[in-house]
């Protein structure tokens, strides 16, 4: 593999489980990030030449360590910091397996829930201290500018620091208000790197194993993930949810996600991630009667009333009460979600589908326009385009997905 793939390769991987390692000792997210940062240039810069280490993530590792035990020795840092042995001893990359050390990115997701930090944060921290991702990316994905995001990230992780919040599992009767948070975060990686979010999925199911919506999210995102592979046709455009071919997806994933419903069933509290994953088992049967979904979706609106459930519920209203009901019911939900409704893409296509349903041509037009202003993917731009271009109610009413459901 070319050096500098896999320096990115290495860097994507390794990211989340380094930092909290690095972290875990200090508590301070920055100065680890930046021993990290330093490791990744040091890549760059040294492995087209010397070549690619046997071993990515423990020199990678041992780089950012010694970062920190250089940063240690300066006369400001060892007058108001304890020394600490494992941290400040010179780390040789050799030495380093770090297979064998315990994985604490749980640990880190864990700080990142705390009472002490503000629960809106929770997420978008998790997101970029755990995963990686940029405040552009996080940014992007809440609706938040860049720099704002930016802002907040920086201001919550001195909060840690200052705050002396602990890396550790919190107490049994702690975890459940905290695994909220860290389930959220999961949830939303999922969008961001799918892979990465299944295998957190079943890491947490097996912290956690008597926690129904750990049990729950793992159901709802190996049921994502097993269609995956169909929701793009041999001509690269995007497919429906209803058009896709069963045959291309994932039985494996789909039986894993059936057995980890019924362990939540056996547990016997209901909650959010539960109903989804149950939405989505049905839609993989292959006998999703309209009047269920409808009444499942209502079920997650009174759980856990959020902007894209909202959506969803509109689209699944307008299968069993015609797209007048539909159309209603999405129009109250954008007056009350203000400018987060007017960006959020699912709301945009759906509301042109819609219309198109409706005969109302000219305003799905205008909102399709919308809609694939707001799409960053090209082969679902593409799919949105065609319907723009199809237009008539006779290719309105065809194939009833409604962009909020194409997952």
């Amino acid at each position: 593999m070319d050096p500098l793939i896999a320096a990115g390769v290495a860097a994507r991987d390794w990211h989340g489980r380094l930092l909290a390692l690095l972290a875990a000792g200090s508590g301070d997210i920055p100065a680890a990030e930046d021993a990290l940062a330093d490791a990744y240039e040091a890549a760059v810069r040294t492995w087209p030449e010397q070549g690619v280490p046997g071993n990515p993530g423990g020199w990678l590792l041992t780089v950012a360590r010694n970062r920190i035990r250089d940063r240690w020795r300066a006369a400001e840092f060892r007058r108001t910091v304890a020394l600490d042995v494992e941290r400040d001893a010179p780390a040789h990359s050799d030495d380093v397996d770090v297979d064998a050390i315990p994985d604490r990115r749980l640990e880190l997701m864990l700080v990142c829930a705390h009472p002490a930090i503000d629960r809106g944060m929770h997420t978008p921290l998790m997101l970029n201290t755990v995963l990686g991702f940029t405040a552009e990316q996080i940014g992007r994905a809440f609706s938040v500018p860049a720099t704002t995001m930016a802002t907040r990230l920086v201001r919550v992780k001195k909060r840690i620091r200052t705050t002396g919040i602990p890396f550790r599992i919190p107490e049994r009767a702690d975890l459940p208000g905290r695994m909220t948070a860290v389930l959220e975060a999961v949830y939303g990686a999922y969008a961001l790197d799918p892979a990465e979010a299944l295998h957190l999925v079943e890491v947490l199911a097996t912290l956690a194993p008597d926690e129904p919506e750990v049990h729950g999210l793992a159901a709802l995102v190996q049921l994502s993930a097993a269609r995956a592979g169909a929701r793009i046709g041999a001509d690269g455009r995007f497919v429906p949810l209803d058009e896709q071919d069963p045959q291309q997806w994932d039985r494996g994933l789909i039986e894993s996600a059936h057995g980890h419903l019924r362990a939540a069933h056996g547990l016997g509290r209901l909650g959010r991630f539960q109903v989804e994953a149950a939405i989505q088992a049905l839609h993989c049967s292959g006998a999703a009667d309209a009047r269920t979904l409808l009444e499942l979706h209502l079920i997650l609106n009174d759980l856990a009333p959020s902007l894209g459930g909202g959506v969803a519920l509109a689209a699944v209203t307008a299968d069993v009460g015609g797209p007048a009901a539909g159309l209603t019911r999405l129009d109250d939900l954008l007056a009350t979600a203000g400018e987060a409704g007017h960006r959020f893409q699912p709301a945009r296509a759906t509301r042109a589908h819609l219309l198109q349903r409706l005969g109302r041509h000219e305003e799905a037009a205008a909102e399709y326009d919308r809609a694939i202003a707001l799409t960053a993917d090209p082969a679902e731009r593409e799919h949105l385009r065609d319907r723009r271009a199809a237009g008539g109610p006779e290719h309105g009413a065809e194939k009833r997905d409604g962009a909020a459901r194409s997952a």
